[in-house]
């Protein structure tokens, strides 16, 4: 199979819609939690804003600044996270990343959307983008979580 045709199969119309119809797209006026995430290899970035209210996440938003895989994975993310606790989205982040890098089984259910992106497997230098919104995801329910404690 062609080079070319590897891309167009990891590019798929079901990744571009995803990428142009990203839920909870923008931010959040005064949330609990910020985090930004960019990746240094191809300059893609997400910021993720989310309150937490008892253990879950109750508000979210993001803003996306990433390739169609990256924006894909934002996608299923947004789409995912409401009411979910921390428990939930540290193990979609590792089921996504195990899914990625180590031939993993897709990632549970409300993230089994996730499948979408498994051509991005042999795509090594596509995987820190795609990881953003979920990273970002986890680091900011971390600091809710700790500032809701204080």
């Amino acid at each position: 199979m062609s080079a070319d045709t590897d891309l167009i199969k990891l590019y798929s119309g079901r990744i571009l819609a995803l990428a142009a119809d990203i839920p909870h797209l923008g931010r959040l006026d005064n949330p609990m939690a910020t985090v930004k995430k960019r990746s240094p290899l191809c300059g893609s970035a997400v910021t993720v804003d989310l309150d937490v209210t008892d253990g879950v996440i109750s508000a979210f938003g993001q803003d996306v600044k990433a390739c169609a895989l990256g924006q894909a994975a934002a996608a299923v993310t947004g789409a995912s996270v409401i009411g979910c606790t921390k428990a939930q989205v540290d193990a979609a982040r590792d089921a996504l990343r195990a899914m990625l890098k180590n031939d993993g089984p897709v990632p549970s259910a409300p993230f089994d959307g996730f499948e979408v992106l498994e051509p991005a497997r042999d795509y090594k230098n596509r995987h820190a983008s795609i990881l953003l919104s979920i990273e970002a995801t986890c680091e900011a329910m971390e600091k809710a979580l700790q500032a809701d404690c204080a």
